[in-house]
Order: structure tokens, then C-alpha cells, then sequence
């Protein structure tokens, strides 16, 4: 039994020292972690000792030195879009009293050397833009996309004088103002011009408290304007108004009613709070005539 016991120990022990050896007689190798792409460190490890670089460490952007920073946009002036083009277009027409062609557009904004399909597509955009004026060529009798001049469309057409603003102004119908903004949008300077026709009492202006800038234009008529003695104007701004409850008291005094109710006689007066009044029951017509005496209506006697 001993014998028996003892040739399987032997036998295990001599399986586990053949493991073992197989476990531990190769060469040790490291085991990396699996990496998507190379690290830096693991590039410049890898260079060969002379001191030759490899090509791809030679090809590579900002290995001068200098690193490039990807997350900036580089300076392109104008943007490229239609819609920043376009607003571009529209400021740079503003500035002009004479018409300008397509090609006087495109050169402003860097565009001649874009393809023909990109210029007819912002030629077209242009045409339709609210605030551009497409003037046909009239030597021609067909207009193609590159016939044609182009002016801004002022939000007020025609006013770029003094003389136009007024007849602007009295050719409206109604008593609304002028907005500057619009104006300055065909007369940019007219800061000046409105002071004048101010001061002659032409037009009546309206200007911000903060800055005194011109916010809205009226007609106005210097017949109706009077100069007034400054004396007077000295004596009427001494003159001590009463307040408002001296003066309704004083017309109480006189047996006169005010026109302004006294405010402590409002805030004092009590609150009726109003009963709202039930609607009586209506009752349709009724069919059970021996029971009249029971369906009959007795809301009217509540108290």
C-alpha cells in the first residue's frame, strides 16, 4: 500500500518540475499594454543611435520646434459664407453714390478668382437681398447674371439733404415720427443737417438723455414759434405751484368739484364688497298638471 502511495507522489512531484522548467526556461519577454498609436516617448526611444532621424519623425508637422496649434482658425479676412458676404456687400454699397458691377463687388471681397458657379449663385443672392438694387443694363435686350449694376436700397430712398427730409416729411399722411436709425441708413452724416433745421424750428427733435443723440424727427412750423422775454421765463419758473391736496381742498372750499379726486378720501373711502346675485331658475313648461301645486317656482319669496 506504502509502495503504491509513494511511486504516485513521485510522480506528481516529477510532473510539477517539468512544469515548471517549461515555465521558466524561455527567455523573459515584457508584456506592453495594447496601445492604439505610439506615444511620443516611445518614438524618441525608438531612434536609432547615430542620430539619424526617421523619415516619418522628419515629416512630421511642428518637429522644427515650433508647435502648431490646431484649435485656432486662421485669419481668412471675410467669412465665406453667403450670409457674411453678403452683409459685407451691403456695407461696402453703402458707401458708394454710383452704381457698381458685379466684378466691383466680387473684387471688394476677394471673390474674382472663385469658380463661375460660386459668383452666379452670389450674384443671384444679390439680386434678391432687400437692401441691394439691381439696375438692368438697358443696352441689352436679354440680361444674363453678369449684365446689370448694383446700389444699396436705402430703408428711407431718396433723402439725402435737407430739403429732400422735409419733403419727406410733408408728404406723410400721419403723425408719426421719423426713426434717425432709418434715415441714417441713405444719409449716414445727417447729424448735422437736423441741427440746423432744428435750430431754424423746421423739424422737432426728439434725442437720447444719455448721450444726446438724435432718436426721432417731426415737421414742425416756424410760424408757430414765438420768442419769449428770458425775464419772463425767469419770473414763471419762480412761481410756487400749490400741491395737489391744497388744490382739491380749495375746490371743495369753493363748493367746485375737482377733477382729481382727493387721495386720502380715495384711500380712506371703504370697500363694498358686491353680492353677487343668483339667477332664478327658469322652468320649462310644465306637462304634469296634476302635480302644478308641487312644480310650482317659490325662488321669488327667498329672502
Amino acid at each position: 500500500m506504502s509502495s503504491s502511495l509513494d511511486r504516485q507522489q513521485a510522480a506528481f512531484a516529477s510532473g510539477m518540475s517539468a512544469a515548471a522548467s517549461k515555465l521558466t526556461g524561455g527567455t523573459k519577454r515584457a508584456l506592453a499594454p495594447p496601445s492604439p498609436s505610439p506615444s511620443v516617448g516611445s518614438t524618441a526611444s525608438a531612434a536609432p543611435a547615430g542620430g539619424s532621424t526617421p523619415r516619418k519623425d522628419r515629416d512630421t508637422p511642428g518637429a522644427s520646434g515650433h508647435a502648431i496649434v490646431y484649435s485656432q482658425p486662421a485669419m481668412t479676412g471675410t467669412g465665406d459664407s453667403i450670409i457674411a458676404q453678403m452683409a459685407y456687400a451691403v456695407s461696402w454699397l453703402r458707401t458708394k453714390d454710383d452704381p457698381q458691377s458685379y466684378l466691383d463687388v466680387l473684387g471688394y471681397l476677394s471673390g474674382t478668382n472663385r469658380a463661375e458657379s460660386e459668383q452666379e449663385y452670389f450674384v443671384e443672392q444679390m439680386r434678391r437681398h432687400p437692401q441691394i438694387q439691381w439696375i438692368p443694363d438697358p443696352t441689352l435686350s436679354e440680361q444674363t447674371w453678369r449684365s446689370g449694376t448694383y446700389v444699396h436700397r436705402p430703408t428711407i430712398p431718396n433723402v439725402k439733404t435737407k430739403t429732400q427730409l422735409l419733403a419727406y416729411l410733408q408728404k406723410k399722411t400721419d403723425a408719426s415720427g421719423v426713426n434717425v436709425k432709418d434715415l441714417k441708413d441713405g444719409w449716414p452724416d445727417c447729424e448735422g443737417a437736423l441741427a440746423e433745421l432744428e435750430a431754424d424750428h423746421k423739424i422737432l427733435v426728439v434725442r437720447w438723455k444719455k448721450d444726446g443723440v438724435a432718436k426721432t424727427v417731426w415737421l414742425d412750423d416756424p410760424s408757430l414759434f414765438h420768442q419769449i422775454d428770458p425775464e419772463l421765463k425767469i419770473m414763471w419758473a419762480k412761481v410756487e405751484v400749490p400741491s395737489l391736496d391744497t388744490i382739491v381742498q380749495r375746490l371743495k372750499g369753493a363748493q367746485q368739484k375737482p377733477t382729481s379726486e382727493d387721495p386720502r378720501d380715495k384711500a380712506a373711502a371703504p370697500k363694498v364688497e358686491k353680492k353677487k346675485k343668483r339667477a332664478q331658475r327658469r322652468t320649462g313648461k310644465s306637462t304634469n298638471t296634476h302635480m302644478e301645486h308641487l312644480l310650482k317656482d317659490y325662488s321669488h319669496m327667498k329672502r
